[in-house]
């Protein structure tokens, strides 16, 4: 990190003096029971919940933009949170697949010699486009090998494949009518605890759409 802070971004002096008192000769030691163990050193991290981990955190992995770039591939990053995108043709997915196959393999490399480590859990892989253009897909878009797992195409996200927000306003409601079901049902229980009428007490009516 101090290299990067010094060759990349051109601090010196104080400054980078400040950035290694910092980041070096860091320890920390967990007591239990009573009992102190040893001091473990802490050769490489930032402390946890720091104002400057995710700015550092920025800093550090900056050189990834070169790394997409070099395949040509669009990239967007916010704090550890990395989207690689490109458009492509219906006609022709296994293309755009084969580009981002291997840019991602390119920067797992690059993490794993920089002591990071690509999340593949949370990698996923969502095509975007109209109905028209989704249906040439079928029933089963494309998926993408990352190493020695396939990710299938994921619809966990607010936005559907054609760009519309309508499966996502879809599990809200059916989300907010089942907390309603739930609340309906112990109203007479609420009423009674408060001392009102449960005859006069407003009803929760279930509501269909």
């Amino acid at each position: 990190m101090l290299l990067k802070l010094k060759r990349r971004f051109g601090l010196r002096g104080i400054v980078l003096e400040w950035f290694h008192s910092y980041l070096c000769d860091r320890t920390f030691y967990v007591i239990c029971n009573g009992s102190t163990p040893c001091t473990v050193y802490v050769w490489c991290s930032v402390p946890q919940g720091s104002v400057l981990g995710p700015r550092l955190f920025v800093l550090y992995t900056a050189v990834l933009e070169e790394k997409v770039d070099e395949h040509e591939i669009c990239y967007h990053a916010y704090a550890d949170d990395t989207q690689l995108y490109q458009r492509c043709r219906c006609e022709n997915p296994a293309s755009a697949v084969g580009r981002l196959e291997h840019v991602i393999t390119d920067v797992n490399h690059w993490m794993s010699a920089n002591h990071l480590r690509l999340n593949i859990d949370k990698t996923e892989l969502i095509w975007c486009g109209s109905k028209h253009s989704m249906s040439k897909f079928g029933r089963c878009a494309p998926a993408i090998r990352l190493g020695a797992d396939i990710n299938a195409a994921s619809e966990h996200v607010p936005l559907s494949s054609d760009l519309s927000l309508e499966k996502h306003v879809s599990t809200v409601s059916a989300t907010c009518f089942g907390h309603l079901r739930q609340i309906r049902r112990i109203q007479k229980s609420l009423a009674a605890g408060r001392g009102i009428d449960s005859d006069t007490c407003p009803r929760i009516c279930d509501i269909s759409c």
